[in-house]
């Protein structure tokens, strides 16, 4: 059998909304994957790189979920949360936990978006306010509430929004006002903008939300402890603190199970969410929550697809073996090695600024060379050229100006050593092009 991907592509574009975007000047269509491998409907095979937007995090193909789901989708597919179900409690409780929040609920949702969503009703119901504190450089989901506190102009189409936000400082470490400034003073700068910024509103603010790393803005991430610092200030105003944890969860930055815990010296959050990885690609999304915010809602509430049977018999079969693969640990080393061999790669390129990140988990920002001007320019190119010799990487950051690598999270020494020396090809095409320009 013959596989026509232009037309496919045609059939897309008539079909499809002209924002729903697609990677590469010639779009791949995935028919199958099998470890940290893909095949693309011409038979050509990648070493994936992104995992789905970080949503593959075991691995492509895992017999245990597929085993799962296959004997799930035997029993019963659906029942809606009108019903006890089995799957859904004993995943709870595994994430309860797990979570770190004391006498904590689960509420589980289908997306990351509709899991912000939900914090965000949360927050401002249990406080009583629509004021929301976000990150500069920050997104959140696609809905139009999540939107409305996304701080990425590039994600966020209408400034129409049920909420009134206010932006802070922090998510950026090596850029804006405070770059210059050490770790400690640059927590300092952050915390009184924070302060400041709190003297600007009237009433109580609802909630903080922040990802520990920021997924979409480039995987970019403050000063390990800054959110305990502003946990402080909030603590003493009752403001809630949010962890989006939909990209950094599960151990995927190799030091912590929660990317919070790098903020942990004044507690867990009030809620965190999650979503992507703990399906491997079945759609659970979910807020933990401290049960008395949780339980504020006094309206009826139901979710029909959240919870579903076959999505908690996947996560429950893809957290036992990430637990028992140690797969955090896997993210720790490989992701450590990977990340200094992509440092040892930048040193000798200009078109490189900076390889952030932990774990398996590593932004590349790229530069028009000699400026410290972002090149989207670049980053495009990259991902072709990185395709061009069988490696799926992602990108992302603002202006889309940075590679974003998030491979499954058993990414082997080899795979990652072979992924570094085809990203290394790709980004010395790169650079020899953009210079050439």
């Amino acid at each position: 059998m013959t596989h026509d991907s232009p037309s496919l592509h045609a059939r897309h574009q008539s079909v499809m909304p002209s924002w729903l975007s697609l990677y590469y000047e010639r779009p791949l269509e995935l028919t199958h994957g099998e470890g940290r491998h893909v095949w693309d409907a011409d038979g050509n095979r990648y070493l994936d790189f992104f995992g789905g937007i970080l949503t593959t995090m075991t691995a492509h193909a895992l017999p245990e979920v597929t085993k799962a789901v296959s004997e799930q989708t035997g029993r019963i597919i659906h029942t809606s949360t009108l019903y006890l179900s089995r799957p859904m409690v004993e995943l709870a409780e595994r994430i309860v936990a797990l979570s770190g929040i004391p006498d904590a609920r689960v509420f589980f949702t289908t997306s990351g978006t509709e899991a912000n969503d939900a914090a965000l009703l949360l927050a401002t119901t249990h406080r009583r306010s629509n004021q929301i504190l976000a990150m500069r450089n920050s997104y959140h989901g696609r809905s139009f509430s999540t939107v409305g506190i996304t701080g990425n102009s590039g994600w966020s189409p209408t400034s129409l929004s049920p909420l009134q936000t206010l932006y802070v400082h922090g998510g950026v470490r090596s850029r804006g006002p405070y770059a210059a400034l050490s770790d400690a003073d640059y927590t300092a700068a952050c915390v009184a903008d924070l302060e400041d910024m709190l003297q600007q509103t009237a009433g109580g603010v609802a909630a903080l939300i922040a990802e520990p790393v920021q997924g979409v803005g480039g995987f970019t991430a403050p000063p390990d402890g800054l959110y305990a610092a502003f946990r402080e200030v909030l603590a003493r105003h009752g403001i809630l603190w949010i962890s989006d944890e939909v990209q950094t969860g599960w151990g995927r930055t190799g030091d912590h199970f929660w990317g919070w815990q790098a903020h942990a010296d004044n507690g867990p959050p009030d809620m965190l969410t999650f979503a992507k990885g703990i399906g491997n690609g079945m759609s659970i999304g979910g807020v933990v929550a401290r049960a008395e915010v949780m339980n504020s809602i006094s309206a009826n509430s139901i979710s029909t697809f959240g919870g579903s049977p076959v999505t908690m018999a996947a996560g429950l079969a893809n957290l036992t073996y990430l637990l028992e693969h140690d797969l955090q640990g896997n993210a720790r080393r490989v992701g450590g090695l990977l990340i200094e061999r992509l440092r040892a790669v930048a040193a000798g390129l200009d078109v490189v600024r900076e390889v952030r990140g932990r774990g398996l988990m590593i932004g590349v920002e790229l530069v028009r060379p000699g400026t410290d001007e972002r090149s989207p320019e670049a980053a495009s190119l990259a991902v072709e050229a990185a395709r061009e010799r069988g490696l799926l990487v992602g990108k992302g950051g603002q202006g889309g100006a940075s590679l974003r690598i998030a491979p499954p999270m058993s990414l082997t020494v080899a795979e990652a050593e072979q992924g570094a020396d085809l990203l290394e090809e790709a980004l010395q095409e790169v650079q020899q092009r953009v210079a050439g320009g």
